[in-house]
């Protein structure tokens, strides 16, 4: 049965409780004294093996969209929120920090308070973001996207990493939630939620992450989910191109490669999959190659476009006052509405483009 939505929902939507802590962005360094090779970071391995508690893998957002297998080309020394006493009992890797970051981060003692507290803290990252690893200990891997992106593109990678700034992560493990995130349902949520540089998405968790209302039961999307990823990942590592020369492809009418024409036709079955998990089979999808804001896509077609933001908008509304009736929004700010002040409106009257800057995310080099 279709899921039971108010025909008609006006304006922004609402950041959902149940969404809450599900994304976080990776951690700002602010040093790139702190970024070492791997060659550099097996040779202080090599010379002492303690140095390992404080070496990490370091992934950015380049490395996720460009490199086959999204693995990260450096590493990264990480004091965590350590103490200077503790940090200082690796002497190897504090040496490093003191010379390359420590003279860059006294520069800031001047500034504002933001500026004076990251002066202080010169071995730690500006922004550690220790709550994004304390909620992913223990799971083998999780969902990633670049932040600024020309495609959207989720991956899986391990979670024995940092994560940079330009990165957001998901604590998600399953290919159902994958299949959600990756359809043309979510993304044109993400786009209209989000603001835009030229024509990349610059994707805001908190507007078009939190605000997503997920269906009800995603079990029939497991199977899509893991079919689509492998066969994705399968291109990537046969041609041996990254997640953006990939979706180029994908989205180029002239290209007819066999294995391309096949991720479309599967990301077709995906997306019908999932606008069956809402209950939406009236939905025609369209797809096919359709003219867009960036360009000529392979996606569904503008008048779905359209349908699927507003019964999403819709369906947000009911989630938002079903957790109101329960007291899951208090008048501390949870629950507030998206910051994008961008208007979904009835179904065939269009949806305002988002133009407002998120904050925080352009402060560091790629």
């Amino acid at each position: 049965m279709p899921t039971s939505v108010p025909l008609v929902a006006y304006g922004p939507p609402y950041r959902l409780a149940a969404n809450e802590d599900k994304s976080f962005i990776g951690s700002y360094v602010l040093g790139m004294g702190f970024v070492l090779t791997p060659e550099e970071a097996q040779a202080l391995i090599a010379k002492d093996l303690r140095n390992k508690d404080v070496l990490f893998p370091y992934l950015n957002g380049e490395d996720l969209n460009s490199r086959p297998d999204q693995s990260p080309s450096r590493w990264v020394i990480n004091f965590h929120n350590w103490p200077l006493e503790r940090a200082e009992t690796y002497p190897d890797c504090m040496a490093i920090v003191r010379e390359k970051v420590k003279p860059e981060r006294d520069k800031l003692a001047s500034g504002d308070a933001t500026a004076k507290d990251r002066a202080r803290r010169w071995w730690q990252f500006a922004r550690p973001t220790m709550n994004l690893y304390a909620t992913i200990a223990g799971m083998r891997r999780v969902l990633v996207l670049c932040i600024v992106t020309h495609h959207v593109g989720f991956a899986f990678v391990p979670t024995n990493q940092v994560f940079a700034h330009r990165l957001v992560v998901f604590p998600i493990e399953g290919w159902s939630q994958f299949a959600l995130l990756q359809s043309n349902l979510h993304e044109p949520w993400a786009r209209t939620y989000s603001s835009q540089l030229e024509t990349r998405l610059n994707y805001s968790p908190t507007d078009c992450f939190e605000t997503y209302p997920f269906p009800e039961s995603t079990a029939s999307l497991e199977e899509i989910g893991e079919w689509y990823y492998h066969e994705r990942q399968g291109i990537m590592q046969r041609r041996q191109e990254g997640l953006t020369k990939t979706y180029n492809r994908f989205h180029d009418p002239h290209e007819r490669a066999e294995d391309i024409a096949a991720l479309r036709e599967l990301h077709a079955e995906m997306d019908r999959a999932v606008a069956l998990a809402y209950g939406w089979g009236d939905l025609d999808l369209g797809h096919g190659f359709h003219q867009t804001k960036q360009g000529t896509r392979y996606t569904i077609s503008e008048a779905a476009r359209q349908e699927a933001l507003a019964r999403l908008l819709a369906l947000n509304h009911q989630r938002y006052a079903e957790e109101e009736t329960l007291g899951l929004h208090d008048k501390r700010g949870k629950g507030k509405k998206g910051s994008r002040r961008t208007e979904a409106s009835a179904p065939g009257k269009g949806q305002a483009e988002a133009t407002a800057r998120a904050p925080g995310l352009f402060d560091e080099e790629a």
